[in-house]
């Protein structure tokens, strides 16, 4: 066997022995006697030995030539373009995004090819590529050197006029979906690598299905800002991606969030408190028995953060919820009833845990759990305070200023013992089990146990006496 044969007997190609001795032949002339067969053979199978991958997440820009299986999720416009060559036609380019299972890319074919994709290319085929990753304007795309039909492949990939939270898929494109905005996030920048500033803000959006966080890229960021938490908006041509083992809804120049007169019912599904566990993601609901002030501090790069703790109670157990940046200013009062997804459950003071809820949280108040609230009477897992027994009793200690257990002193003041957790004004104090917000001249520590007494008003003990 000679080295023609040797060579082609490695290649994975669709080419004939014959076919590919031509190929090598004609490399020699072309190469004027520079390479000799062996070196012509390889280098011809360099260019027709295409990677076949996977999938799509597996393409890389380091590819010469790749091919593999996609279905077609969307088809723009036919584009003109003028050629550098002045006695050269108009060219004219085509961009096509496709999906499998693993993600979504970019295919873009040009010339006669683009122009026959406009005739009879439809959304939901299922075709072969073979072509040439490059990175493109957004992103990784490929530029096609052949593109078949393929009516026989299995493409996971659902195509919908309009999704719901579940139906959301990686790697669908035009996405339409209407749900209830749950949260808003302020706009942050960020340094691209070509050293242009971008922009980008998130909400969090739910339905009938679930939720989902939406992203919102560079002039579509300011939109987050506009938006209140409760309108019911449409995001029309979005596109999924995958954080963290997460879905996520983009939306880019070509997308939008609009307002729209339509109900959605959004219902978080909740793990009860008692069954909280250290170190993991929680969703969390129910009733606030207790709110304290905002507190500002210095981050290590000097700019200014905030905090605020609220405390939650449901049927199984209680816990302390700390509200980070934005979401300290929010307006959430005693006896209000809310939900706190993605919340992360850390050691808190005392062994007992915290649910810190930072910028990839949601908030939401989903009302009011007082006696004459309005309700439907069957809050299944998201009853504030459990039971109507319960309701009642904790709405009763939130609203009366005070819990059950503050002892009264003979003169009728509250007396409170308890562990200072939070220094200034108000000083927060903490017996394990319940927390008081005091106000007082004394210099206290954190750490510190003290006993206070003083008049008691709307939860707030002004300390006459601290020993």
């Amino acid at each position: 066997m000679g080295v023609i044969e040797d060579v082609y007997e490695e290649l994975d190609a669709e080419l004939s022995l014959e076919e590919f001795t031509d190929a090598v032949e004609s490399k020699v002339k072309q190469m004027g006697g520079l390479a000799d067969e062996e070196t012509a053979a390889m280098l011809v199978a360099h260019e027709y030995d295409d990677q076949e991958v996977d999938c799509i997440a597996d393409v890389e820009p380091g590819h010469d030539d790749v091919t593999f299986l996609a279905k077609v999720t969307r088809v723009e416009d036919l584009r003109t373009f003028e050629r550098d060559e002045a006695d050269r036609e108009d060219g004219k380019v085509l961009n096509v995004e496709v999906a499998d299972e693993s993600g979504q890319i970019t295919i873009t074919m040009w010339d006669r090819m683009a122009e026959d994709a406009v005739e009879n290319l439809q959304v939901g085929d299922v075709i072969d590529v073979a072509g040439r990753p490059k990175d493109g304007y957004n992103g990784l795309e490929v530029s096609v050197d052949d593109v078949d039909a393929n009516p026989e492949g299995d493409v996971d990939v659902d195509i919908l006029d309009e999704y719901r939270v579940e139906d959301l898929t990686m790697g669908v494109s035009d996405v339409t979906l209407v749900g209830e905005l749950l949260d808003t996030d302020e706009v942050r920048t960020f340094d691209r690598d070509d050293g242009s500033e971008g922009r980008v803000a998130n909400l969090s959006v739910g339905d009938e299905t679930g939720r989902v966080r939406v992203t919102l890229w560079d002039e579509r960021a300011p939109r987050a800002e506009e938006l209140t938490p409760g309108e019911t908006v449409e995001i029309v041509d979005g596109y999924v991606r995958e954080r963290d083992g997460d879905l996520e809804l983009h939306v880019g120049s070509r997308g939008a969030v609009e307002v729209v007169d339509e109900a959605v019912s959004y219902e978080p599904e909740t793990e009860p408190i008692g069954q909280l566990e250290l170190d993991e993601t929680a969703d969390i609901a129910g009733g606030v028995i207790e709110t304290s002030e905002k507190r500002t501090f210095d981050r290590d790069d000097g700019s200014e953060g905030q905090v605020r703790n609220v405390r939650l109670k449901d049927d199984t157990g209680e816990i302390r919820v700390a509200l980070w940046g934005d979401k300290a200013d929010m307006s959430i009062d005693l006896a209000d009833e809310i939900a706190c997804t993605d919340v992360e459950i850390q050691e808190g003071w005392q062994d007992d845990l915290e649910a810190s809820a930072g910028w990839r949280s949601t908030v939401t108040v989903l009302g009011d759990t007082t006696p004459d609230a309005e309700t439907d009477g069957d809050q299944g897992g998201l009853g504030a305070f459990g039971d109507d027994e319960t309701t009642e009793a904790a709405v009763a200690e939130a609203t009366a200023g005070g819990v059950a257990t503050t002892e009264q002193s003979a003169t009728g003041a509250a007396e409170f013992t308890g562990t200072v957790v939070q220094a200034g004004d108000p000083v927060v104090l903490d017996d394990g089990t319940e927390t008081r917000r005091v106000r007082t001249d004394e210099q206290l520590r954190l750490g510190e146990e003290v006993t206070v007494r003083g008049p008691e008003t709307d939860g707030t003990i002004d300390a006459d006496d601290v020993f």
